[in-house]
């Protein structure tokens, strides 16, 4: 499990760096993709990796709804 990351985005919260990255081998696992063992994601397709994205981000915002309507009912 190659951990290095070669996009130029960095985290807000890089403490959240071990989660996002195993929230992206589960989401992976879900969807059927495989993740390249080296990191290098240039081999695959952009359908993919595009998919793969996609569903993070659902989850993430998912998440964020729900510890924001957590919050609000206090």
């Amino acid at each position: 499990m190659a951990s290095q990351n070669r996009s130029s985005n960095s985290l807000v919260v890089p403490q959240a760096s071990a989660a996002l990255d195993q929230m992206k081998y589960e989401v992976a696992q879900e969807l059927g993709i495989q993740i390249p063992q080296d990191g290098y994601y240039g081999y695959m397709a952009t359908r993919d990796t595009g998919a793969l994205g996609g569903y993070i981000t659902r989850k993430l915002v998912q998440m964020a709804e729900q510890q924001l309507a957590g919050k609000s009912s206090r």
